[in-house]
């Protein structure tokens, strides 16, 4: 489940990567050749594969632990692939234009987002349907074909529930008729807030629903089941309910929680573990999963959810930002084809790609491996012995024909895991040091996030690439223009504003060279001379005259605020605390920033 999440986060970021709304500029059947094409030969390299997979386990030559890491690896490899496809269908057969073509889907982005990833389950269907021989081979089920497709669907579905609900959402806050609505929802705040606050409350209830959807039902009166009752009562556990989980027939030996308030939390365990282990086994298991609880682990992977969505805010906008300096993306979108602005949406995403990847893979999957393995203590510690976690852990491997030694990206291997509870038994306080190694490690990861969420939303990061975009559009403007003083003016202050001050200064020069009058031109530089953060360029006598000269052509607030900043530098605070004072007299705007000043030029502060 924990790969499909990221499977899913991808696909409907390349879905959703903005490109021209024109129509197709192909015949439908052009675009739907390749598609069933692509499709066909997709459907033959996985009969191939799972068939080569399926004859090894029927020679028998290899233990169960190799076959299963051999379907997984199997499954991962043609998911990717599935992705890639996927990629082909939205930006080369143009699936996503098509939708659109249907009445209301346009207005109604979660309508085509349905249909989009229709196409993809379709691709992850043709996975199941042969891999269905295989998984029945490796884990010993009589799962039907139908039944294993139908669970697969029903299993991960509810991971699109939270992108469902809050696409339907924003699709009626964009046909809101109130300007407030919009205009904070097209704000990075504003987005950055309703995400975190709608995510919250989405995962508070979202389990309710869930539960129903899987078909989850009470655990039937047993001797095991009042006796794992018991236990979460004697262990002053708050829960909703206690449910089997007939994910697959209820034949996966899994077990799980989800819900982080009580009155939507539900405990599911499976048919098949409920039968394969002991009660203390099973108490085990269910301490397990009350240690996540206790550490607050599903409100630390929401956390990790809404970090990913503030800095890839930034991210985003930084992309498009180095896009634009790249000349040869921008031919392909000068042209004005469909198909080569697909093409550069696709490849200005792929920073976000690469970076979702990472921060999934290993940030997100560091803390997840190192939660469950607090969720071992945990267990360890309120049985009292790690001795059932470890039975526990050791019959599931054996009966699902997991290998012990092999590890994925989101749990230590069976053998870490064990190895790790037998230390607990021998060094008492490992608890305690495991639970200090992970608050400290995600001090370290708040701490990076909220600086790189910083730097590329609102820091110099951010700021300076944007300048960037806009020195690299003037020049080119400049080319064609290259006698337009307004864009040498344009350029000067982008210069100013990036601290770029020399080359600031030389273009100023230039500009009050080629137009002596010009106000703007002349205020600049003024304030530039007199508060240059490299010394060397400052002339305040020089600033002074300039000042004056803009003054006289237009005695603005900004250009009096100059010359008051021109007089204080020289130490003529009186004429300064004036010039100010008639800028503060006559200003519209920004009254606080001029009260600043006239309280600095009258305590004769330092200068800038």
């Amino acid at each position: 489940m924990f790969n499909n999440i990221i499977y899913f986060i991808v696909v409907l970021l390349i879905y959703n990567v903005s490109f021209p709304d024109s129509p197709p500029e192909d015949f439908l059947t052009v675009s739907l050749g390749p598609l069933v094409l692509s499709w066909i030969v997709f459907a033959f390299y996985c009969a191939r594969v799972f068939g080569r997979l399926f004859q090894r386990i029927r020679e028998g030559e290899e233990s169960e632990g190799i076959l299963t890491d051999r379907y997984q690896r199997l499954n991962v490899r043609l998911s990717v692939l599935a992705i890639f496809l996927f990629t082909l269908a939205v930006h080369f057969f143009n699936l996503k234009q098509w939708l659109s073509l249907i009445p209301g889907f346009r207005q109604f982005s979660v309508l085509q987002g349905i249909l989009g990833l229709a196409v993809f389950f379709f691709y992850l269907c043709t996975i199941w349907y042969v891999a269905h021989p295989a998984y029945r081979a490796i884990f010993r089920v009589g799962i039907s074909r139908r039944s294993f497709i139908l669970s697969q669907l029903r299993f991960n579905l509810p991971i699109l529930f939270p992108w469902l609900i809050l696409s339907f959402v924003y699709d009626l806050l964009a046909l809101s008729p109130w300007p407030g609505i919009n205009a904070v929802m097209n704000s990075v705040y504003g987005q950055m807030v309703f995400f975190a606050v709608f995510i919250i409350l989405l995962m508070a209830v979202l389990p309710k629903f869930i539960q129903s959807w899987w078909g989850c039902k009470p655990l039937p009166s047993s001797e095991k089941a009042d006796l794992l009752r018991l236990f979460l009562a004697e262990n002053g556990f708050k829960y909703r309910g206690l449910l089997t989980w007939p994910i697959f027939e209820g034949r996966m030996l899994t077990a799980g929680i989800m819900g982080i308030v009580p009155r939507y939390r539900y405990i599911l365990v499976a048919d098949s573990l409920l039968k394969a282990l002991s009660a203390d086994e099973l108490k085990a298991v269910l301490a397990h999963e009350m240690g996540h609880v206790r550490y607050r682990h599903l409100f630390f992977y929401i956390l990790f959810f809404i970090g990913f969505m503030v800095l890839s805010f930034g991210l985003a906008d930084i992309s498009i930002y180095l896009a634009f300096l790249w000349p040869g993306l921008m031919d392909l979108i000068a042209g004005g084809e469909a198909r080569s602005a697909s093409i550069f949406y696709l490849i200005i995403s792929l920073p976000m790609l690469i970076s979702l990847l990472v921060y999934f893979r290993f940030v997100m999957g560091f803390f997840m491996r190192h939660f469950e393995r607090q969720a071992d203590l945990y267990s360890a510690a309120v049985m009292g012995t790690p001795i059932f976690t470890i039975r526990s852990l050791e019959t599931i491997a054996f009966l699902s024909g997991k290998s012990r030694d092999i590890p994925n990206w989101h749990h230590f291997s069976i053998r870490e895991r064990v190895a790790y509870l037998k230390r607990a038994y021998q060094e008492p306080d490992l608890l305690r040091r495991h639970n200090r190694a992970v608050f400290i490690s995600f001090l370290i990861y708040l701490v990076c996030i909220a600086g790189l969420a910083y730097l590329f939303n609102w820091g110099p990061v951010k700021r300076y690439t944007t300048y960037a975009v806009i020195e690299q559009a003037i020049r080119r403007e400049l080319t064609k223009e290259p006698q337009n003083v307004e864009l040498y003016l344009s350029l000067a202050t982008v210069y100013q504003q990036m601290g770029k001050e020399r080359e600031a200064l030389r273009i100023y020069e230039q500009i009050i060279r080629l137009d002596p009058y010009r106000a703007a031109a002349l205020n600049n530089l003024a304030w530039l001379l007199a508060t240059a953060s490299d010394r060397d360029l400052r002339d305040p006598d020089r600033a002074v005259e300039l000042a004056k000269r803009a003054v006289t052509l237009e005695r603005s607030p900004g250009f009096l605020d100059t010359l008051a900043e021109a007089y204080f530098v020289n130490g003529c605070l009186e004429d300064a605390i004036k010039t100010i004072k008639e800028a503060l007299a006559t200003a519209t705007e920004n009254m606080g920033y001029y009260e600043r000043q006239l309280k600095r030029f009258e305590k004769g502060g330092a200068g800038h």
